[in-house]
């Protein structure tokens, strides 16, 4: 499994432009095949900073997606909102530490 979190800064008057487009378009990117799991986070001291934080099956999976005409579109219209460049991670889980 792939852990994928992404950082994007809006542009303060723009933030309920993104939050539209991730209203319209959260289901799909949940189901497109591969996705396990999506969550939309905020920058609690930064209220215009949002992380996504998505789980994909696979590398593969994701590369899917982002060669997909929903990543495509989806991204085109969030990327023009942006403050500053987004940054984008892919890991793996190692550990979960439970009590």
């Amino acid at each position: 499994m792939l852990i994928r979190i992404v950082r994007m800064s809006f542009q303060e008057r723009r933030t309920a432009d993104f939050l539209a487009i991730f209203e319209a378009s959260k289901q799909k990117i949940r189901t497109f095949p591969g996705c396990l799991h999506l969550e939309l986070l905020r920058d609690l001291d930064k209220p215009a900073v949002f992380v996504t934080y998505s789980h994909w099956e696979s590398p593969e999976a994701l590369e899917n997606y982002r060669r997909s005409e929903l990543f495509k579109t989806t991204w085109a219209a969030t990327k023009v909102l942006f403050a500053e460049r987004a940054s984008a991670y892919s890991v793996e889980k190692l550990e979960t530490v439970t009590t």
